[in-house]
């Protein structure tokens, strides 16, 4: 019966995690002498994840209340975008760059990509070797405006646009607000875009 509840209780609770998750319920001292219990709780002890090695707690709350920890192993397969030759940092990756493996997420570190468009076209910051999963926090979008750049300044409205120039005061990037000085002096913010575009909406 304990067994059946961790086992029902991880099932529950990985059922959102990407991928093919497979879970292996850890044996139970069979010496343990627990009175019987109607309606075991299953609970994730404080700390823990349901993610690799962890463990699920069993309670009773009977006239004779106990607590047991069970040991689990979680494993989520899924395809990662991996790099397909070794890239250094600063280059730009490319389509040819990245190639889908499949890999068992609870062995690799967080923030592992799972979308190969959201590796394509970002800089590495640091180098990567061939068949290393990309991850969020080694790639950034490139810059798409300069601080002090020429940007063109489009104001977009209920039935009307307008085009302007003006100065970017910061650096951005696809899709970021930068806040850019007008040619009359006053500072608006706005969506930087590619081409050295900022959209304004109203």
């Amino acid at each position: 019966m304990i067994r059946k509840t961790v086992d029902h209780f991880v099932r529950q609770n990985t059922a959102e995690l990407p991928g093919e998750v497979t879970s292996t319920v850890g044996a139970i001292d069979p010496r343990l002498q627990l009175p019987s219990c109607d309606t075991p709780e299953a609970f994730l002890p404080s700390g823990s994840r349901l993610w690799g090695n962890s463990t699920v707690g069993v309670r009773c709350q009977s006239a004779t209340p106990w607590t047991i920890y069970v040991p689990v192993s979680v494993r989520i397969m899924a395809q990662t975008a991996v790099a397909t030759r070794p890239l250094s940092a600063g280059q730009t990756v490319s389509p040819a760059d990245v190639a889908m493996q499949g890999n068992d997420l609870s062995q690799l570190p967080p923030g592992v990509i799972t979308d190969p468009e959201l590796a394509i076209g970002k800089t590495v910051i640091y180098s990567a070797s061939t068949g290393q999963p990309f991850r969020h926090d080694m790639l950034r979008a490139p810059k798409v405006i300069q601080q002090g750049q020429t940007v063109k300044l489009m104001a977009k409205g209920n039935g009307f646009q307008v085009t302007s120039e003006g100065k970017a005061l910061a650096n951005a990037t696809l899709g970021q607000v930068v806040s850019v000085r007008t040619q009359s002096g006053e500072v608006i913010s706005g969506i930087a875009k590619q081409n050295g575009v900022v959209e304004v909406n109203f």
